[in-house]
């Protein structure tokens, strides 16, 4: 139990670091790149919460539909975030790579 409280944690936490980075780029396929690893991060988050309500929370049926819907959720968002993130990235580095050139 222990390490699912540590790892919803810590995807919280890289969430919040990768909207930080998000909000703080200039860039505009770096902030798409970066938006693509936070909905990784929050999609595993919410994935992992369901999880933990599956295997130690759940008392009733309505919890084990809820935590059900919460592991599909969040893993579907995971997904959806990672084919984000192959896509853009070759487009960041390009992008990094032509700032760099012009200073």
């Amino acid at each position: 139990m222990f390490v699912f409280v540590v790892l919803i944690a810590l995807l919280f936490a890289f969430y919040l670091f990768y909207k930080t980075k998000y909000i703080r780029s200039n860039r505009l396929v770096e902030k798409k790149w970066l938006s693509a690893k936070s909905n990784i991060a929050l999609g595993l988050f919410v994935c992992m919460f369901g999880i933990n309500h599956l295997i130690f929370i759940s008392e009733s049926t309505t919890a084990y539909i809820v935590a059900t819907i919460f592991t599909i959720y969040g893993a579907l968002f995971s997904w959806i975030g990672f084919k984000k993130y192959k896509h853009y990235l070759p487009f960041a580095i390009e992008e990094a790579k032509e700032l760099d050139t012009q200073k």
